[in-house]
Parts: C-alpha cells; structure tokens; sequence
C-alpha cells in the first residue's frame, strides 16, 4: 500500500508542474495591455494637431515591433495620421493628407 500512495503523490506533482509550467508560457506569450491607454493617446495627439477632432482610433499589434496607437484626425481640410507608440506616449508618426475635392484619390483636384 505504501507504494501505491507514493505513485499517486508523485502523479499528481507532475500534473501540477505541467499545468503551471503551461499558465507560465501562455503568461509570456500573450499581448500585455498597452502602457498608454486610448484616452492618452487621444490626449497626445491633440497636443499634436491642436483643434482637430478624432475621426477613427485603431491599436496596432504590431509583433516585434512596438505596439502603436493609430489615430486619424480632421482639422479642416486636412487629414493628419498620427501613431502613438502605446508604451513611450511617443508620437512615431505625424503626416498630413489634404483632401482631395473631386474626390477621384488621385491627388488632384481636376474635375
């Protein structure tokens, strides 16, 4: 009897051992939340294009490289992208597209 009880002990350790070690792996690989929340981030880009208004708001996973808040702002006539690194609060990217009037995408403004 006695060995019987070692076995069931020492089975229910292993158990143990690959459950934790399966929590511990999935805790290093899945996506941490960002450091800087999308309300930061809104914050952020206002200070950036003061007077312009939020017109779309995505979080971009990007893998190996950092995390960005992207956010698209209108301020009159013009359309600016702004990324937000999601840990640092920094502004990666800033670039301003004018509207176009005929609206062909064409960069124009013919009819």
């Amino acid at each position: 009897m006695q060995i019987t009880k070692k076995f069931i002990v020492a089975g229910a350790g292993v158990v143990a051992l690959i459950g934790g070690g399966g929590a511990a792996y999935a805790a290093t690989t899945s996506a941490a939340a960002p450091k800087v929340t999308a309300e930061q981030a809104i914050e952020i880009a206002h200070k950036t294009v003061p007077g312009a208004w939020v017109s779309e708001l995505d979080f971009d996973s990007r893998g190996t490289r950092a995390d960005v808040w992207e956010l698209e702002l209108t301020k009159g006539s013009e359309r600016h992208e702004v990324k937000v690194d999601a840990a640092s609060g920094k502004v990666v990217k800033n670039q301003i597209d004018k509207d176009d009037r005929d609206d062909d995408n064409d960069g124009d403004d013919d009819d």
